[in-house]
């Protein structure tokens, strides 16, 4: 029997208990043995729950147990997460969380940690919830050179926009939307500002190039300043408009960004809306391939942790190699990389044409005292350098 310890019984590590016990059968067949949940670590009491028996308050009780095998943490936060989860690694346990930030800030140190003690820090759940992507990239996709990786990786700023765009609302009502069925945080910094969707292309980008990609080095752009009147010009183009985390290797290395863009109707992501997550990969090889489904919620993202479970119960004193140096990976200045732009300007079509003369102007029926237009491809840096001979630019969207 393999006995294992959760920290954190919020919503991923109750999700974690219910999954192991609705599914308990099929689990211990494919593990190969049964698991068991010895402790439940968190600062509360849970009377009258069915696991108030496993429940203690103090770490120590788990790191100095040797029949704890498995640790999974799901806290949250990096700190005190961390101390824990390096504590457990160190005394020989494995472990499998969900925490994109922990991941996202010390990945390579604890992969390096799990690798040296002959165990595993495996992390699937940390990057689209319940859709597999670590395990594909780390052994399915190996024989590719990934050159792509976009994906909508946030489900609260999918299911805004989505919401915006079929019901023609403004941001700060669709923000209370989502706030009243749980898609958001009272605080909905993290999701509404990029730092979620950072965080985990980062954590994607660090495995497709095997070095440390840091979050902080990624250009991010959240999605406050989209307006209803930028929905609708991207309908009168039959485009819409999505949060991207994307990252693509070019000749002078990897770029990395998120930001909102205005995809075509033939991007593979065009249609995935509501609070869905999908992550488009190409390889030199491969092609492109999609990964969709529930990126978030209490039971996709603890079928997840629980299949690191299995993958850990299968692999007990052999490390799973996942290759993830802690050298940094210096990314591409954003400014270096060519995109189209779609801009909202206060100057008129003349004024417009003299500064970017490939602009495609685009008008919609009700608004007025601005131009509206798409740019050629350009990089980054000349677009800024054009734009400030414009002096007003109310917007200014992405465009692929």
């Amino acid at each position: 029997m393999i006995k294992i310890a959760i920290l954190g019984y919020g919503t991923i590590g109750s999700g974690v208990v219910e999954v192991l016990n609705t599914n308990s059968e099929s689990i211990a067949k494919r593990a190969g043995d049964e698991i068991e949940v010895k402790y439940i670590l968190d600062l509360r009491d849970f009377p009258g729950d069915p696991m108030e028996d496993k429940v203690i308050h103090d770490y120590d009780v788990i790191a100095k147990d040797p029949e704890v095998q498995v640790v999974v943490e799901a806290m949250g936060g990096v700190e005190p997460a961390y101390t824990f989860v390096k504590r457990a690694l160190l005394a020989g346990k494995n472990v499998t969380t969900s925490n994109k930030a922990l991941v996202a800030k010390h990945g390579a140190e604890l992969i390096a940690i799990a690798r040296e003690q002959s165990i595993n820090f495996l992390f699937e759940a940390s990057v689209g919830g319940g859709i597999p992507i670590i395990r594909p990239l780390n052994s399915s996709l190996t024989a590719d050179e990934i050159e792509e990786i976009t994906g909508i990786l946030n489900g609260t700023t999918n299911y805004m926009l989505s919401k915006m765009t079929f019901e023609g609302l403004e941001f700060d009502d669709v923000l209370k939307d989502a706030q009243s069925r749980g898609y958001a945080e009272a605080d909905p910094t993290a999701d509404i500002e990029g730092y979620d969707a950072c965080r985990k292309i980062a954590i994607l980008t660090s495995l497709v190039c095997g070095q440390q990609v840091d979050f902080e080095d990624i250009y991010t752009e959240g999605i406050t300043k989209i307006t209803a009147d930028d929905i609708k010009y991207a309908q009168v183009m039959g485009r819409v408009i999505k949060l991207l985390a994307t990252s693509r290797k070019t000749e002078e290395g990897y770029c990395a960004m998120v930001a909102p863009f205005m995809l075509s109707q033939q991007h593979p992501l065009y249609s995935v809306n509501d609070v869905f997550n999908a992550i488009f990969v190409h390889g030199n090889v491969l092609g492109d391939a999609m990964f969709y489904g529930s990126g978030a919620g209490k039971l996709p993202t603890a079928s997840a942790v629980v299949a690191d479970i299995v993958d850990i119960a299968k692999h007990l004193h052999k490390n799973i190699l996942i290759s993830w140096s802690s050298g940094k990976m210096d990314l591409v200045d954003k400014r270096k990389v060519q995109s189209r732009f779609f801009v909202r300007a206060a100057e008129g079509q003349e004024q417009v044409k003299a500064v970017f003369s490939e602009a495609e102007f685009v008008e919609v029926p009700g608004i007025t005292g601005e131009t509206g237009f798409l740019t050629g491809v350009m990089t980054e840096e000349a677009f800024e350098e054009k734009a400030a001979a414009l002096k007003d630019i109310r917007q200014r969207i992405r465009v692929v």
